[in-house]
């Protein structure tokens, strides 16, 4: 689909909103939204200095989603980066990876392979007991420390019920492409979750989700293939995943507590597309090839404890012991018999992290001045397999410690206007010690009108592969630095949003926004040299490179009874200046044109809620290494379109809810200027999903009172 369709399609949903009803409630409920990120305490959407976006558990509901990925792949200037060799997805916004987007978990960053908060697989993150996501854009580091330097999402999971007694169960089952047969291809996902009220202080929760992604062949042959014309294997690799959530919490007067427990078991099978021959005479003529999987284990504890101290002093605190260890087991997998032998599994990977922040507030008896201290404090233990000469295997395992102090002030100066400055003093073991500091500006003018601006610092640490990662085999030479120094940014962001009613039953809610960022002593591969004897180049990270991105975005919001439509759309320019020590490429700005839109209607005769949720992602431009100059590289664009309708039935015990994802079938997309010869040049696809899917889900809802 070309940008006029797009175009088309947006004022066709446009134009329907003018045909439908309006109820109250739904305005209320936006009004009334309360976020936790990046505020004091809780509080009304409204008075947040910070421009906080929601997530609802209407729309995680609405669009079936299982896991992070199944969300954000809908959300304004994010882009979901797959991998079909690892079976990991990540998250890349305005242009920045996954290294520089933190994401929580009520507050607290989770552990994942590749890193504390950042580079998290979203594949791995469930939403059975979801009640919000909040997502901040821009530099957080003051509130959030390292690494959150594009932003931040915040997952805030369910802690009361207005039921004495809930119990939900669901199975789903969902194509892959146009691959699917019970138990052996698709997606079969089934969860149960259980919840209890003991009474207005007591309230615990479990649940267990099962997600098996029986992979996808896109053109190959699968597991049991034996032919040498390397076609065997995935083209995404089958996963199955196993989370397990408990929840404890406590509320009492003032005083709350909750302690949280979540368990992540993952198991990745590779098939490898070599297929080899061999002879002996116990098997006689036999096929084999060499294949693996991938064991992944995740403990999440996270104890917290808010009140008031001293009757004024408020207080929030949080300990958190969370560990990931992920195992490789190698094995031979003959063909013929379908049989495995010569298991040997050794761990690839782990990370213990201890964590504990607090922060204390309302230290003075004043509605103008409120204080808020806090404290972040992480002890976290890595262990990789590095890859170094002759296809040997080194054990690396270090230890980073960080211990922040950070302090904000909120200043109501009159009733309409409101000032955030902030700073942060992060003591680092293996690093310099970092700074970060912001100010915040909030204005709310008349007839619904409010105007934000904020300018922030931040900095990024290095990661684990950055620092030790060693590749030196057969005429490579990549290596991390150990003297690497954190990335430092500065981003700068203002938005006014108006909301309007357009008689008693309308809701409007228009916004924009406007942001820039700016990245110094950003890490790149570059050559260092050539190795004396054979003649190498020699690769190394080291800090040399540049950012800076601008970006201008809208978001705008109908309601009408129990209608309810979004449309968002941003114009981006990036700037990079990547030197690889040999030659530097132009630091001239890229554009890029996204849009996003949803739209929702509940039939109350009928039960049945109808949802679409659309996604423009326009052409991108990005320069790549070639021969002996930095070239630009295209990516095409993409449209995508999520289709469901949920339905009710029983006095909402049972639901239904059937759907279709991808209904534009996106699969790859073609990148230009990749055929430059360079050593390190990339495939000409660009790998987005696996095409359309359709999928079916039952639920149970027990609700007792």
């Amino acid at each position: 689909m070309n940008f006029k369709n797009t175009t088309f399609l947006c004022f066709l949903f446009c134009g329907s909103i003018f045909s439908q009803t309006k109820d109250s409630t739904a305005i209320d409920e936006r009004l009334n939204e309360v976020v936790v990120t990046g505020q004091f305490n809780p509080q009304s959407i409204k008075k947040s200095v910070f421009n906080v976006r929601v997530i609802s558990s209407k729309d995680i509901q609405n669009l079936a989603a299982t896991n992070l990925s199944d969300v954000l792949n809908q959300y304004l200037n994010i882009t979901l980066r797959p991998s079909s060799s690892s079976g990991r997805s990540t998250v890349s916004l305005f242009g920045l990876d996954a290294q520089y987007f933190k994401i929580l978990v009520d507050n607290v960053p989770l552990v994942n392979d590749q890193g504390f908060g950042n580079n998290t697989d979203l594949s791995q993150i469930n939403l059975n007991d979801v009640a919000q996501i909040e997502i901040v854009e821009g530099s957080m580091g003051v509130a959030y420390g390292a690494n959150a330097v594009s932003g931040v999402l915040n997952i805030i999971t369910k802690k009361t019920s207005r039921y004495k007694w809930n119990l939900t169960a669901s199975v789903q089952e969902e194509t892959v492409g146009d691959e699917f047969a019970f138990f052996d291809e698709g997606r079969h996902i089934q969860s149960l979750r259980a919840a209890h009220t003991f009474n207005d202080n007591w309230y615990v929760s479990a649940g267990l989700n099962r997600n098996d992604f029986q992979g996808y062949l896109g053109g190959k042959n699968g597991k049991d293939y034996y032919e040498t014309d390397f076609t065997r294997g995935y083209n995404w690799l089958p996963k199955e995943q196993l989370n397990g959530t408990a929840l404890v919490a406590y509320h009492k007067n003032q005083f709350n507590f909750f302690y949280k427990f979540e368990y992540l078991d993952e198991t990745i099978d590779y098939y490898n597309s070599t297929v080899q021959s061999g002879y002996n005479s116990q098997l006689g003529s036999y096929r084999y090839a060499d294949d693996k999987r991938y064991l992944t284990n995740r403990y999440f504890h996270n104890l917290n404890a808010s009140g008031r101290l001293f009757s004024r002093l408020h207080f929030n605190v949080s300990f958190s012991h969370q560990k990931q260890q992920r195992d490789e087991e190698k094995f031979r997998y003959y063909l013929y018999t379908q049989t495995e032998a010569n298991n040997a599994k050794e761990k690839d990977q782990a990370m213990e992290v201890a964590y504990a922040t607090g922060t204390f507030s309302n230290f003075f008896d004043s509605e103008v001045v409120d204080l808020q201290l806090g404290y972040e404090l992480t002890h976290n233990k890595g262990f990789a397999l590095v890859q170094e000469a002759n296809n040997l295997y080194v054990p690396i395992e270090k230890r980073i410690d960080n211990y922040d102090f950070f302090a904000s002030s909120e200043i109501n100066a009159t009733k309409r206007f409101a000032i955030r400055p902030g700073v942060r003093f992060s003591i680092q073991s293996l690093f310099d010690n970092q700074y970060a500091s912001s100010l915040g500006l909030r204005y709310a003018f008349n007839k619904g009108i409010e105007y934000r601006i904020s300018a922030g610092k931040s900095f990024r640490t290095p990661t684990f592969d950055e620092l030790y990662s060693k590749q030196i085999f057969d005429g490579h030479f990549f290596t991390g630095n150990e003297n690497l120094i954190p990335e430092k940014s500065t981003s700068y962001e203002t938005s006014l949003k108006k909301v309007s009613y357009l008689g008693s039953d309308w809701q409007l809610s228009n916004m924009i926004t406007a942001s820039f960022m700016d990245v110094d002593d950003r890490i790149d591969m570059a050559l260092i040299g050539f190795n004396e004897d054979t003649g190498t180049p020699m690769y190394q990270y080291i800090n040399i490179s540049k950012y800076q991105m601008w970006n201008v975005a809208t978001v705008n919001q109908f309601q009408k009874g129990r209608f309810n439509f979004n449309l968002g759309a941003s114009f981006i320019g990036v700037s990079q200046l990547i030197d690889n020590q040999d030659f530097v490429s132009d630091d001239k700005f890229l554009y890029s044109f996204n849009l996003n839109s949803s739209v929702s209607y509940l039939v109350p005769s009928w039960k049945t809620t109808f949802a679409a949720y659309y996604k423009y992602n326009g052409k991108t431009q990005q320069y790549i290494e070639g021969n002996s100059e930095y070239v630009i590289s295209e990516i095409g664009d993409s449209n995508w379109l999520d289709l469901t309708v949920r339905k009710t039935f029983f006095n909402d015990k049972f639901e239904t809810m059937i759907g279709a994802r991808n209904l534009f079938d996106v699969t790859n997309v073609f990148q230009t200027g990749t055929n430059t010869g360079a050593a390190h040049a990339t495939s000409s696809d660009v790998m987005l999903a696996y095409g359309r899917s359709y999928f079916i889900k039952l639920t149970y809802n027990l609700n007792l009172k």
